[in-house]
């Protein structure tokens, strides 16, 4: 992407539309704010904010919004804001309504603020963001009221107010200057519509004993608290807040600080409550949350902290809230002695929304979650749900301080906040359950998950320029496994080669520096080499010499270790090596590489591969012995080995596969696939890796296995290919399912291990999967079962998996049924399950029907309406009904989630990852073409990740299928 502002012409289309979108909004809700307004006029208590004295909730008149951009070079039509002004606090006052206004059907909420900010350079106009609000006209005649602080200077009067809807602002053009170093008071009066677009200041809804509840909520990351009220939206333009909330008496305000003071107040002839809280720290503006509700809670205090989970009355009745209680204290606990830094709020709010479409935010002093990531119940819940909520609270947890604390300058740096967030969880969630063993299983969840995305010529690099990330559409972009994974993977990666110890001294005196303030992921890398200075530690260059060659350029290398030459080379990792990488890269795709090995199962000396080649003698080999690298795959890299040793390490695995250790088994059997699909190696060596197998009893060799078969049936499972391989891999699980069966007493207990319960339900759905007849009918009898009794006699662990085999073997008369179950579900994660499940029909008929649901918000929320139709795609039966209705229906799908939705990319991956013909490839172009002018928002770049896919796997199918078929028919043979 080129430098600097510009406007496409597909953005300034959509621009317009949205602009005339919003300019039919705000003309509605002033009609509706103007009602409100009128009537309060007798408003027994002032609502005013701030030191400016201003009107209350009281008549307004409102202008037009100007809607056309002005011309490209001049502030107000650029993205970032300028530095002449400087924000210090903000007094925010808020009323959301919580019924719908019975002339227009809409929700609003109406609200005053007022920021104090300084001048650092004299100038006439002061920009805003602002998004979709709707601005009263004051007594100046203006939508705003400008003060000095100084009572000796005179603010400029505001000469004229307008809207800039394409960059978000309030443009406030001044007669007179702002004087540098002056401080002045802006105050404006405003509504806005508390819609359900799951962005900004939003509503969420819920029914409960037959009554429909709505929830007034936030979510602001990246750049939506300008949908609540005005504000320098930047993260860098950290300031204090007071909140106040006007709300019904039946309700519980809740916002980033500490309640101050709750009392009842008429406005109006109304009864309400208003709720202030404690001014905050000094925060970024996406890190704001305010909620209005009816939830109840439950509590306990950790070393002066208030600890409170939030729910619907119900969940809390039913003790759902409870594993979250005992957990959050404890993973507090660690971080605090971790980066050796005391929580700084009095209090740490979690609450779970029926509505929200990340997984959770965290926002300081009140974190937000989907009731999936936060409320458990042992009876319905199974073990990952467990481990869901333990790491998620232990991600969130973790950015109190790095993120919240500490906050990244711009967004082209989140990488290393999201990054580090997601490496840390692992430890948290490690504290919290000790006897999971869990931190092995970032390799499975993020490092081999994100080799994925990153093996495409499209990839991207960890960080990017400023100058590169300016429209909000780029900062969602960012929301990516790239950040996520990438960044945890490469910072897991620097904490074992710094080891730990130093890795956290340098983060210590990092967050200590940098409290309360912004930093650049260059001001880690200068802690951590002053922690390695500290303790004389020798590495082959600086911290941010290696570190860079990771960060500064997208991919990752394989390294080659021959050892009958002892050669050990580095090359850019590509799936498809014949792609063209346009990208620029600042060291030539290479690598300073941190390799630790083994040599038959001996641990040897680090090495360090400097250069794209160098001779290690001691990876020379000689007779029986083997070399394995990347240990516990703790660098982010693949490796390939010479013939010979890779025929050395096959026969480990058959003869006694636990000379080599599980994580690095899991290893071998994903290298060798991706390798393989590289053209590095062959296609049957990596399949012969899955040989073993029927003697494996551990989940992380399995796991990876499927993952990578997984693609195999992507490939063939509409193929003469399909048969041999289902006959092959049956013949490998059989042994598996059988030792569960063994092990749980013919199903009727469940093994002890984290782990073990996990390759239970592998055990069971692949079985299932290759149509074993004990299996099948085993899943159909318990399903058989609940449908007869209305008892579920189906353990947790094991309902995704049997519901989904149920489903597929079933017709319409089980699909009801679990529908039915799924809109009487109590706990979002037995919901959850049968979402996901419902997509596992044969019948396309109602695959097409689940697919309409998606776009019915009564029948599937906002929230997974994406993630359900990704589920429907997965099913190959109606992978090309999803893709015919994401077609249809982009410009709806994407108007009606796109404000709100990280969710494209996974949209877009997942309806087009099976493509593999001409055919699909020039629908994919196609369906990029006809839709420039729309936009793909976050999954932009998922586009042409799933061209440059659907190119590699044409030629995978065309070089590997007969060999592939050949080698199954052949291992199935009597």
């Amino acid at each position: 992407m080129g430098k600097g502002f510009y406007i496409s012409k597909a953005v300034g289309v959509v621009g317009v539309i949205l602009g005339a979108g919003a300019l039919a909004t705000i003309i509605a809700l002033s009609v509706v704010y103007s009602q409100e307004k009128a009537k309060n006029n007798n408003n027994e208590v002032s609502t005013t904010v701030g030191p400016t004295v201003g009107p209350t909730f009281g008549p307004t008149t409102s202008k037009p919004a100007v809607t056309t951009p002005a011309p490209s070079n001049e502030a107000w039509d650029k993205y970032r804001l300028p530095k002449s002004l400087v924000p210090e606090h903000y007094n925010v006052k808020l009323w959301p309504r919580l019924t719908a206004d019975p002339t227009t059907g809409l929700y609003i909420f109406t609200g005053e603020s007022t920021v104090e900010f300084k001048c650092t350079e004299d100038t006439d106009l002061i920009l805003i963001h602002s998004n979709k609000l709707n601005y009263t006209e004051l007594d100046n005649g203006q939508w705003a009221r400008l003060s000095a602080v100084n009572s000796g200077v005179k603010a400029p009067a505001i000469k004229t107010s307008r809207l800039q809807p394409v960059t978000q602002y309030l443009v406030l053009q001044l007669d007179g200057k702002l004087l540098k170093d002056q401080w002045y008071h802006l105050f404006t009066d405003f509504t806005g519509e508390l819609a359900d677009d799951l962005g900004g200041f939003y509503r969420s809804v819920y029914m409960e004993n037959g009554l429909r509840k709505v929830v007034a909520t936030t979510q602001m990351q990246p750049t939506d608290a300008r949908k609540a009220f005005p504000c320098f939206d930047e993260p860098a333009m950290k300031a204090t807040f007071n909140i106040t909330l006007i709300h019904d008496p039946e309700t519980v305000a809740l916002s980033n600080g500490a309640q101050r003071e709750s009392k009842p107040v008429t406005i109006d002839g109304k009864n309400l409550k208003q709720t202030d809280f404690e001014q905050t720290e000094k925060m970024s503006t996406y890190l704001l949350a305010f909620i209005v509700s009816e939830f109840t809670s439950i509590n306990n205090t950790v070393d002066n902290v208030l600890i409170r989970i939030f729910a619907r009355k119900p969940a809390i009745d039913a003790g759902q809230g409870a594993y979250a209680l005992s957990k959050t204290g404890p993973i507090l606990k660690f971080f605090e002695g971790y980066y050796n830094s005391s929580y700084p709020l009095p209090k740490s709010d979690q609450i779970a929304l029926p509505d929200f479409n990340a997984g959770a935010m965290e926002n300081w002093g009140l974190i937000t979650y989907r009731e999936t990531a936060l409320l458990y119940d042992e009876a319905v819940s199974s073990n990952s749900n467990k481990e869901r909520i333990a790491t998620i609270i232990a991600h969130e947890l973790a950015h109190m301080w790095f993120g919240n604390l500490v906050t990244l300058r711009w967004w082209n740096d989140l990488w290393l906040n999201e990054g580090f967030a997601s490496y840390v969880e692992y430890l948290g969630a490690d504290v919290a359950e000790p006897d999971w063993n869990i931190k092995d299983l970032i390799v499975l969840n993020d490092v081999h998950r994100v080799f994925a995305v990153d093996a495409l010529a499209s990839s991207h690099p960890l960080s990017a320029k400023e100058d590169d990330i300016q429209r909000p559409e780029q900062i969602s972009e960012l929301f990516d496994a790239i950040s996520y994974s990438k960044g945890a993977s490469v910072l897991r990666m620097l904490s074992d080669f710094l080891t730990e110890d130093i890795f956290v001294m340098g983060l210590r005196t990092y967050l200590k520096e940098f409290a309360f303030g912004n930093a650049v992921y260059t001001d880690l890398w200068n802690h951590l080499q002053m922690a390695v200075n500290a303790t004389g530690t020798k590495l082959p260059g600086s911290v941010q010499d290696i570190m860079n060659t990771w960060v500064l350029q997208m991919g990752f290398p394989v390294v080659t270790i021959n050892t009958t030459s002892g050669e050990v080379s580095q090359k850019h990792f590509l799936l498809d090596p014949d792609s063209e990488v346009t990208a620029p890269s600042p060291f030539n795709y290479k690598w300073i590489v941190p390799i630790k090995w083994t040599k038959t199962a001996t641990a040897q000396p680090p090495y360090w591969l400097e250069q794209k080649s160098a001779t290690n003698n001691e990876m020379k080999t000689t007779g029986v012995d083997w070399v394995l690298a990347n240990l516990d795959v703790v660098g982010y890299y693949r490796v390939n080995y010479d013939d010979s040793n890779w025929d050395k390490l096959l026969n480990a695995l058959s003869t006694n596969h636990q000379l080599i250790q599980v994580i690095n088994r899991a290893q071998l059997v994903d290298d060798a696939f991706n390798l393989a699909r590289a053209k590095i190696i062959p296609t049957v060596r990596a399949l012969s890796t899955t040989k073993y197998l029927n003697n494996e009893r551990d989940y992380m060799p399995w796991q990876s296995a499927l993952g990578n078969l997984n693609f195999f049936y992507l490939m063939f499972d509409r193929s003469e290919v399909y048969g041999p391989m289902q006959d092959y891999l049956r013949k490998q699980v059989v042994p598996l399912f059988d030792y569960y069966k063994t092990l749980t007493v013919d199903w009727t207990k469940v093994p002890t291990g984290h782990m073990d319960q996990y390759n239970q339900v592998n055990a069971i759905s692949q079985a299932c999967k290759t149509g074993h007849e004990e299996c099948l009918t085993l899943v159909k009898g318990w399903f058989k079962k609940w449908m007869d009794t209305k008892i579920n006699p189906i353990h947790p662990n094991l309902r995704t998996t049997v519901y989904c085999n149920a489903i597929a073997a079933g017709g319409a008369k089980e699909w009801d049924f679990a529908w039915s179950e799924f809109q009487n579900a109590t706990l979002a994660s037995e919901a959850e399950k049968l979402r996901s499940a419902l997509a596992c029909t044969t019948q396309p008929w109602l695959l097409q029907r689940y697919l309409e649901y998606t776009l019915d918000p009564d029948k599937i929320r906002k929230q997974d309406a994406t993630s359900t139709i990704v589920y429907i795609a997965n099913n190959v039966v109606g992978q090309s009904l999803a893709w015919d209705f994401v077609r249809d229906r982009w410009s709806y799908i994407f108007n009606q989630y796109g404000g709100g939705s990280f969710s494209f990319s996974n949209l877009i991956n997942g309806v087009t990852k099976r493509f593999a013909t001409e055919f699909e490839l020039k629908q994919l172009q196609q369906f990029k073409a006809d839709n420039s002018e729309v936009g793909f928002g976050s999954g932009s770049l998922a586009v042409d990740q799933s061209i440059e896919r659907t190119i590699g796997n044409m030629k995978w199918i065309a070089e590997n299928k007969q060999n592939v078929l050949n080698w199954f028919l052949a291992e199935t043979k009597p």
